[in-house]
């Protein structure tokens, strides 16, 4: 375990070195200085724990914030190969292209849904697994924020699983890269999110959790293949947000919000549980800001 441990800390510092400098040159040498461990050692340990060799890694995540710029700021494709450290306008095209499918002038000009290459933290990867097998203990989170939001006429795309009922039983389903690709959605109305469907938005032989984004009422873009689009009525949302938490304890802040909503009465803010009217949803757990779950919610009469 120890061993394991040195091995998972030493990619992490090589990720936290990557973001650091991804509009830098990075070196293999300048990995293996701040991993602590030989050249070679560093890029076998990092692509048997990521899956990819780090340049790999590096010019995905390039690539990704390249597309971002793009469909965000407009700015000339040369000025784009430059910030990320391409040679030249011609090699940056033709990786864009072989990434995404998609020329980069082609893409800032009406930019599809296209898969973002969005990696995780190997240190929380890793401490879910090690936690899986764990019975947790449970407690009631010290402070708990909850509030009442509105939300208009919207549509919903989504991709459903089969048999998926939380995240990570959904990202073994499906696959952990769809929140790259909700993410490339331009006219998202919120950040994606992972949804509990009541039974009337489900269909026959689909699972009841499913991930997703928001979009305007009227959204007429591009469905991604594998994907749908559902109609969501207007509603209320009663939002429950946990206390900021160290990444190492994502789990855990969880755990507490859902205890707090299991005995939470809504008639304190005048309202009843109306678990028809709109999925229940949960954003991605992020430490800065405490984990945070919303619940559908109709006025008391």
């Amino acid at each position: 375990m120890v061993k394991d441990w040195q091995k998972i800390e030493a990619v992490q510092r090589m990720q936290d070195y990557i973001e650091r400098n991804i509009c830098r040159p990075i070196t293999l040498s300048g990995l293996s200085k701040h991993a602590g461990y030989s050249p070679f050692y560093c890029s076998r340990v990092f692509k048997e724990l990521l899956g990819m060799p780090p340049f790999e890694y590096i010019r995905a995540l390039r690539l990704t914030r390249a597309a971002l710029m793009l469909r965000d700021e407009k700015p000339k494709i040369v000025d784009v190969a430059l910030e990320f450290v391409f040679d030249s306008h011609e090699g940056f095209t033709r990786a864009f292209s072989k990434e995404f499918g998609i020329t980069p002038k082609k893409y800032r000009s009406n930019p599809p849904p296209v898969y973002l290459f969005m990696p995780n933290s190997i240190r929380d990867k890793f401490l879910y697994y090690l936690k899986g097998d764990k019975k947790m203990e449970t407690k009631s989170a010290t402070t708990v924020f909850v509030q009442v939001i509105k939300r208009p006429e919207r549509k919903l795309i989504l991709k459903r699983g089969k048999n998926a009922e939380d995240y990570f039983s959904y990202c073994e389903e499906v696959g952990c890269d769809i929140g790259g690709l909700l993410c490339s959605v331009k006219e998202a109305l919120y950040e994606p999110i992972g949804v509990w469907l009541p039974d009337n938005l489900r269909t026959a032989g689909t699972s009841k959790y499913a991930q997703g984004v928001e979009v305007p009422a009227d959204y007429a873009g591009e469905v991604p293949e594998g994907f749908e689009v559902i109609d969501l009525a207007p509603c209320k949302m009663m939002v429950f947000q946990g206390p900021p938490f160290s990444d190492e304890n994502f789990e855990e802040a969880i755990t507490d919000i859902w205890e707090v909503m299991k005995t939470y009465d809504p008639k304190l803010y005048g309202f009843e549980w109306a678990d028809n009217d709109a999925p229940r949803f949960q954003l991605s757990p992020e430490g800065y800001r405490g984990y945070i779950e919303a619940r559908p919610v109709r006025k008391l009469s």
